[in-house]
């Protein structure tokens, strides 16, 4: 098992799944908290790499296309704070944090996990009953019906029309949008029969969002609402790329790489019964990974 513990977080590997539990430090953000501690299979995994900086470093989590239905609700527009994937390294730990890379690595490589699209989505998305208020409304969702209320701030013309309750089957599609510089953000549903409009705040199937500390915590909702959509490789994406296969390589190359992972596993059974040291162990690997 690998674990790494910061300020910002914990993360734990036990060769199957990767535990990321949030930090407690005032620092940590709002949505990270929110969503708590999250398992991610070893098979929704893409990657991992390590960043060092002079005083601190970065762990990032690469995950599979269409893995995470908090990531595609999003679409890669969560600000490095609330992203869930990564986790700040305090220098001290560029040691620990180097190992950890190396056991995922290591573990996605013997498992063969490919780096291709999923057909379905690998994580289950945030837990319901859920309701964030943030902007010029609330917005709920119990798994099988949205419903969004207005404050006080809402503009009139959406305010008039009251609460809205919008049913699963209606929804098409959801977005999470921050804000950024002087644009204001959005969760906006698309539904079956409504115009489009551009505005959030004239659009009864959105809350306009304004920067304020909450907003990220709409993506939650974004994120329950699109697990339980049909999941985007439904779309008509070509069959091919959602196929988890990788290209064959020719007999004798796959040869050579099935010895090298069996050398791999012995490699590890003799540094877990104490045979050989971690040094040992450290060198012997990076020279077999040199070679694959």
């Amino acid at each position: 098992m690998a674990e790494i513990i910061q300020k910002d977080g914990i993360w734990v590997f036990d060769g199957d799944a990767l535990r990321l539990i949030p930090g407690r430090d005032r620092n940590v953000s709002v949505l990270r908290r929110a969503l708590g501690e999250l398992e991610l299979p070893l098979g929704a995994l893409a990657g991992i790499s390590f960043e060092q900086g002079r005083r601190q470093g970065r762990l990032r989590l690469r995950l599979r296309d269409g893995a995470d239905p908090l990531l595609h609700a999003t679409g890669g527009r969560l600000a490095e704070p609330h992203d869930p994937y990564r986790l700040t390294v305090e220098s001290d730990r560029y040691g620990v944090a180097e190992y950890f890379t190396d056991e995922v690595r290591d573990a996605l490589l013997l498992a063969q996990v490919p780096g291709t699209p999923v057909g379905e989505y690998l994580l289950p998305g945030p837990p319901l009953p859920l309701s964030v208020s943030a902007g010029d409304g609330t917005a709920s969702f119990d798994g099988e019906r949205v419903r969004l209320e207005w404050n006080w701030k809402t503009e009139d013309v959406k305010a008039a029309a009251g609460p809205r309750t919008l049913a699963l089957a209606d929804i098409l599609g959801v977005e999470w949008q921050p804000s950024a510089g002087l644009e204001n953000g959005h969760l906006r549903f698309r539904v079956a029969g409504a115009p489009a409009r551009e505005r959030a705040k004239y659009d009864p199937n959105a809350v306009e969002l304004w920067g304020f500390k909450r907003d990220p915590l709409m993506a939650l909702v974004a994120a329950a609402v699109q697990a339980r959509l049909p999941h985007p490789s439904a779309a008509g994406v070509p069959e091919v790329s959602r196929a988890p296969g990788v290209s064959r390589a020719p007999e004798a190359a796959e040869a050579d790489h099935d010895a090298l992972l069996r050398r791999l596993r012995e490699l590890g059974e003799l540094h877990r019964e104490g045979v050989l040291t971690d040094e040992e162990f450290t060198m012997a690997k990076q020279a077999v990974l040199k070679r694959m």
